[in-house]
C-alpha cells in the first residue's frame, strides 16, 4: 500500500521574523524517516509550486482497527503521523530543522483507510502555509488536511 502526500501552497524560501518565529530563509520541506530526523525523502525548496511524496507503507489489523506501518511512519504517544520537516539555513553552509508539521493519521475515517487498503493508496491533499504566512506546523487534521482513497495506479 502506499501513502501519497500532495502539498500546495508553499510558503516560500524566506519567511520574515514574526511573533513566535525567528525568521528562516533558504527553506526547505522533506518527509522524515522514522527515528531518524536527519534523514529526509524528498528534500524540496519551499518556493516549488508543489510537492509530491510516496511513501510505501502495510496495513496490519489490530484489536483497535488498521494500523498503518512504514519507514517513514511515526508512531508516538498519541498516535501515528508522518512527519513533514522544515529547514533552513543553518549559517554553515548547511540545512538544519526549524520546524515539523504532524499528517495525523488519526484523523482518517475508518471507511477511508479501509477503502485504501483495498484500493492500494490513501491520499492526503493539503497547503503548506499556515494563516500567518509560515510554514505549517504542529498536528495536522481536517479541515488543513483531506484524506482519501484510491487505486494504486501501477
Amino acid at each position: 500500500m502506499q501513502i501519497r502526500i500532495e502539498a500546495t501552497a508553499l510558503p516560500g524560501r524566506h519567511c520574515p521574523a514574526g511573533p513566535g518565529f525567528p525568521g528562516a530563509s533558504d527553506i526547505h520541506v522533506g518527509v522524515q524517516r522514522k527515528d531518524r530526523p536527519a534523514e529526509l525523502l524528498g528534500l524540496l525548496p519551499a518556493d516549488a509550486p508543489s510537492a509530491v511524496w510516496t511513501l510505501d507503507c502495510t496495513a496490519v489489523p489490530g484489536p483497535d482497527g488498521i494500523a498503518l506501518r512504514g519507514p517513514y511512519l511515526q508512531n508516538r504517544l498519541g498516535g501515528r503521523f508522518v512527519y513533514l520537516s522544515w529547514l533552513a539555513a543553518d549559517g554553515a553552509g548547511g540545512l538544519a530543522m526549524f520546524r515539523r508539521a504532524k499528517l495525523m493519521l488519526d484523523a482518517v475515517t475508518p471507511a477511508t483507510l479501509a477503502a485504501a487498503v483495498e484500493g492500494g493508496r490513501l491520499t492526503a491533499r493539503l497547503g503548506l502555509t499556515d494563516s500567518a504566512g509560515l510554514p505549517l506546523c504542529a498536528a495536522v487534521r481536517p479541515p488543513l488536511i483531506s484524506w482519501s482513497a484510491g487505486p494504486d495506479p501501477a
